[in-house]
């Protein structure tokens, strides 16, 4: 899925995104709005993580489903 693709389905993409990361609040997933590295500061700031773990929790959120950013 392409980054249009997430864009474009993030309603549907958001639920499986607040499923792996339940402190995401709503307010950060409309922020998000699909983009990647919106969604790695979100999980940096809501679990104090760092850059390089945050990329590594997408990273593995996508092998593991159907949603990919390129």
């Amino acid at each position: 899925m392409n980054r249009d693709q997430v864009e474009g389905n993030w309603k549907q993409f958001k639920g499986k995104v607040r499923e792996q990361w339940g402190k995401l609040t709503d307010d950060a997933l409309d922020q998000i709005e699909g983009r990647r590295e919106q969604l790695s500061g979100k999980i940096q700031e809501a679990y104090g993580v760092s850059r390089e773990e945050a990329e590594k929790q997408i990273a593995d959120f996508e092998r593991s489903s159907s949603y990919k950013w390129h």
